[in-house]
């Protein structure tokens, strides 16, 4: 089990952001052609920064933590970081997004910070 230890941290970021798309309706999946333009740029720069640093021996990967599946001199879990993590950030970012957005929308009507109604309150 440890060769899928990186792949299954992967899966784990994952379902732990799962519920901001379901449950605050961040709609990053729901709007996934927008999702792969925005992670087209940071998979490429990422995966050719990566496969540089590899070549030119900078960092390296503990075999006994990964799959053994290589994309050339990169891990395949190295391209899965690269994908899943700004999805994460992505789903992170829209819901924050959303939850404003509601929070606003609620607090219209309300009393602004100096105690005055708007005259749109009624």
């Amino acid at each position: 089990m440890d060769h899928y230890q990186y792949l299954l941290l992967m899966a784990a970021c994952l379902l732990i952001t799962l519920p901001l798309e379901i449950v605050l309706g961040a709609r990053v999946y729901a709007r996934w052609r927008l999702m792969l333009l925005a992670l087209l740029p940071t998979v490429l720069i990422f995966s050719i920064w990566d496969v540089v640093g590899i070549i030119r021996l900078h960092w390296t990967y503990n075999p006994a933590y990964i799959s053994g599946i290589h994309l050339g001199v990169m891990p395949l879990e190295e391209l899965v970081f690269f994908i899943v993590i700004p999805i994460c950030g992505l789903l992170t970012y829209e819901a924050v997004g959303t939850v404003l957005r509601r929070l606003r929308q609620r607090g219209d009507g309300v009393r602004s910070n100096d105690g005055v109604r708007s005259s749109d309150d009624g």
